[in-house]
């Protein structure tokens, strides 16, 4: 077996996504995400004018030997539009693996290690009452997780606030907005946020909150200092990780676990991290961090120091991702949790998909491969549109992390 064609395809439905597909001279077919969320362009240039023509006449059953040879042989390593690529095309491989094989391809990385994957859903709203609605429409719909977030007083809008709750996209304009923050004003209003939702919903309901990288590390510790009576699952990115001697300070000085890890690229971005056990969740996703052959040593490395997986799952993730995950997800020894955004309709018509959701746990699908597909004439339909995620400003305009 051959491959013969390996097609970028780059459709908008509702959002920006790429997708790899891959085509062998015997007919089957598989397909990997590439989207990088505000740069998708510069992926799909990297696939189709670098990669593309340096699959055409290799067996897609090396694997490994493709990894390799992508990541290996080229001198510009690691960086998320390499990596990025380089994803797609493992994981598109990984999907022909499993239809040769006749299996999902869990079964081809050692089987269910459990019978569902515990998935957390976002909350939020611009005041505490708002807040308490959605967590509770989450509990009805059977979610086990919620992550919290909340409008800070006397800013006018917040990352990570939405009008659209259950289908939340964060990427808002052709050109990016620009938002204010006010890191007093929000340490002061988020302990009184989870006080409510705890006296609410009592002790068992997992709860999560994303920082969005926006503190220093004495910040970080102040806050999860403050958060620990509401026993969080994790504290999300509580400051940039290109410092990680940070997290010694934030470790020094609370037991709030902290997760890490959606904007690594590579177990490298990683590994200090894991090996000090400075972090309780590693984030990083198959799309950003070389697809599934790359995240599951990431996983691995992590299993040895008691950190658990908690992958990204944002909606700049596409079906082909989120299929991909799951399939990894529900065979990891240390899996934590998984985010799940739920796409639009749009979206599901575009990636037709066979995994899905049932009383806080999503399910791979059963057939061989990922068991996703993209529907190209679907994605015909929804051109690419610029979109970016907003930036941050302090209250003086100083650009800010998120």
């Amino acid at each position: 077996m051959k491959i013969v064609d390996a097609r970028v395809i780059v459709t908008c439905p509702g959002r920006n996504f790429v997708t790899l597909k891959i085509v062998t001279d015997e007919g089957v077919t598989g397909v990997g995400d590439a989207t990088l969320n505000g740069r998708e362009l510069a992926v799909a240039s990297y696939l189709r004018d670098h990669v593309a023509p340096l699959l055409i006449g290799r067996d897609p059953a090396r694997i490994e030997d493709t990894w390799q040879y992508l990541y290996q042989g080229a001198y510009w390593r690691r960086g998320p539009v390499t990596m990025s690529a380089i994803a797609a095309v493992d994981t598109a491989l990984w999907d022909i693996k499993g239809k040769v094989a006749g299996l999902p391809v869990y079964q081809l990385l050692g089987g269910r290690s459990r019978e569902g994957v515990t998935v957390y859903g976002h909350a939020n709203g611009e005041t505490v009452e708002e807040v308490l609605v959605e967590v509770a429409r989450y509990v009805d719909l059977g979610y086990r997780a919620v992550r919290v977030q909340c409008g800070v007083p006397g800013l006018p809008k917040t990352y990570g606030v939405s009008a659209d709750k259950l289908f939340y996209e964060p990427a808002d304009a052709a050109l990016p907005s620009e938002a204010t923050w006010s890191t007093p004003r929000y340490l002061s209003h988020v302990p009184g946020v989870f006080a409510r939702v705890r006296d609410e919903f009592g002790p068992t309901l997992r709860l999560l909150h994303d920082v969005h990288h926006r503190l220093t590390p004495i910040e970080a510790a102040r806050l999860g200092q403050s958060l620990e009576p509401y026993a969080l699952t994790w504290m999300e990115d509580p400051v940039p990780a290109d410092l990680q001697e940070g997290f010694r300070l934030i470790r020094q000085h609370t037991t709030t676990p902290i997760a890490v890890g959606e904007v690594f690229n590579s177990v490298f971005d990683a590994a200090q991290l894991i090996r000090e056990q400075l972090i309780d969740y590693i984030r990083a996703t198959v799309v950003h961090a070389g697809g599934i052959t790359h995240l599951r040593r990431i996983f691995d490395l992590a299993a040895l120091h008691h950190v658990r997986s908690g992958s990204h799952g944002a909606t700049d993730l596409s079906p082909v991702c989120m299929a991909a995950a799951l399939q990894l997800d529900i065979s990891i020894p240390n899996f934590g949790l998984q985010e799940y955004m739920r796409h639009t309709a749009q979206t599901d018509e575009v990636f037709p998909h066979g995994y899905h959701y049932a009383d806080g746990y999503l399910h791979p699908a059963e057939t061989p491969g990922l068991g996703v597909d993209i529907d190209e004439e679907a994605a015909a339909r929804y051109p690419y549109a610029p979109a970016y995620l907003p930036v941050n400003r302090l209250e003086d305009g100083t650009v800010h992390p998120w």
